[in-house]
């Protein structure tokens, strides 16, 4: 491992093997809160050794153990939660919690989970560990990009909040932010999926093909661009969690997810095993010549694999496209999100109520002792470490020097910024500022 270490290789251990799977009531609870700690701890470490090139420890456990399985399951338990338990939360007229932060970490729960499952995906073995969960997540990462082609009119949800927003209405902005950066996370998983199309099984191949049309929906992602943006006549792009202006001289350069639609796109249509089983209707044919018009000599420059496609998209055009297939296939299903979803049928106002008496109304010693185990998971020189770039100022994004020197977190250009940004900021602080008292 690198100079910088969170986990020993034996804690690291110790917490993969401890990997389980929760019950939707129990999601925040005392264990699930551990879970979720160690999970976090997990995912710096596996960004760390990434980051040094010091091998990948956190991956091969995962593997090892058999714990990628876990981590979807996990994964679709926190999505269903997200979209059946919490909007109940939110209209109980009897919960008007004191503090929202043991509510937001399990909506984070689901961006953890992502972002580990995108930093070890790189390696193919861990897409066959997951063995028959591929399907599911296939299935998750569909729902996920459907809803970025959705919002694509509006891009990523406004980041300002309302003055007179109550807890609970900014803690639902707060969800919908997150919700954008998931699915993108959500795009990168996907483009690793079909690194491995050729070993995919045949249910899994039928999914991405045939149930979703994955090609047809990678068109509509780059026609929409949903991570790019002009704002004030100026080019944006979606980069390393915040919006970023694209210099002039950077505009022609492809962006990281447009280079992971475009493999994925390369990955679908070129390899053998897909070819072979990807109905070319007339639909599908006239959505896949679009991209036709963003083969640029540009785009080839940067990735010059995609002359292959190009070279498959001149002869689709001349080919007559075919009809739909009728062949009766017996196949897999993806089976986490019924199952769940059978199991917790016309359960969810009572599931939020019992989480509202026994999950999320901590009494302030509880919420003491949060604060502090939060700022041990969080340590600063590790998120420091994992930080893809120099710190941004928290208000106007500009390279930043100075620190907020009450909680150290947020990270200021001026000090006119920072006192621009205390109304938001401001809450957070004292939250961090507790924790740090509570040691």
């Amino acid at each position: 491992m690198g100079d910088l270490e969170l986990l020993l290789p034996g804690e690291a251990d110790v917490l993969v093997r401890g990997l389980r799977s929760f019950q939707l009531r129990d999601m925040g609870s005392r264990g699930w809160n551990q879970q979720h700690e160690n999970l976090e701890k997990l995912n710096m470490q596996a960004i760390l050794d990434a980051t040094a090139s010091q091998g990948e420890p956190i991956q091969e456990l995962l593997v090892t153990h058999g714990k990628i399985p876990t981590l979807v399951e996990e994964l679709i338990a926190v999505e269903m939660w997200k979209q059946k338990v919490f909007p109940v939360l939110c209209k109980l007229e009897d919960f008007k919690p004191q503090n929202t932060f043991p509510i937001y970490m399990v909506l984070h729960h689901e961006a953890s989970i992502i972002n580990l499952l995108e930093t070890v995906f790189f390696h193919k073995e861990v897409c066959e560990s997951a063995e028959d969960t591929v399907l599911d997540l296939v299935d998750y990462c569909h729902r996920k990009l459907t809803l970025l082609v959705a919002q694509s009119g509006r891009g990523a949800p406004p980041e300002e909040e309302s003055q007179y927003s109550s807890p609970m209405q900014e803690l639902q902005k707060q969800a919908e932010l997150m919700e954008f950066e998931i699915a993108l996370k959500a795009l990168s998983v996907l483009r690793y999926i079909t690194d491995c199309v050729d070993s995919l099984s045949l249910s899994t191949l039928s999914r991405m093909l045939s149930t979703h049309n994955l090609p047809c929906l990678l068109v509509e992602l780059l026609e929409h661009s949903p991570w790019s943006r002009r704002e004030g006549g100026k080019l944006q792009q979606f980069e390393s969690g915040r919006w970023q202006t694209v210099t002039p001289s950077e505009q022609q350069k492809l962006s990281k997810l447009d280079g992971q639609v475009w493999i994925a796109l390369y990955n679908l249509l070129l390899s053998p095993e897909a070819r072979a089983r990807y109905c070319l209707t007339s639909f599908a044919k006239g959505q896949l010549l679009k991209l036709r018009a963003f083969l640029t000599d540009t785009l080839l420059d940067q990735l010059p694999n995609l002359a292959d496609l190009q070279g498959f998209l001149a002869h689709l055009a001349l080919t007559e496209a075919q009809p739909p297939k009728k062949d009766l296939v017996l196949e897999q299903i993806p089976e986490i999100w019924e199952r769940l979803e059978r199991e917790n049928k016309g359960k969810w106002q009572a599931i939020a109520k019992h989480q509202l008496r026994h999950v999320f109304s901590p009494s302030e010693q509880d919420l003491r002792l949060q604060a502090r185990r939060w700022a041990e998971t969080y340590r600063l020189d590790v998120l420091e470490a994992v930080a893809p770039e120099r710190p941004r100022c928290a208000y106007c994004s500009a390279e930043a020097s100075k620190r907020c020197s009450r909680c150290q977190n947020e990270w200021y250009c001026c000090r006119e910024c920072q006192v621009k940004h205390w109304e938001k900021h401001g809450k957070a602080c004292v939250l961090a500022v507790q924790g740090d008292r509570a040691k």
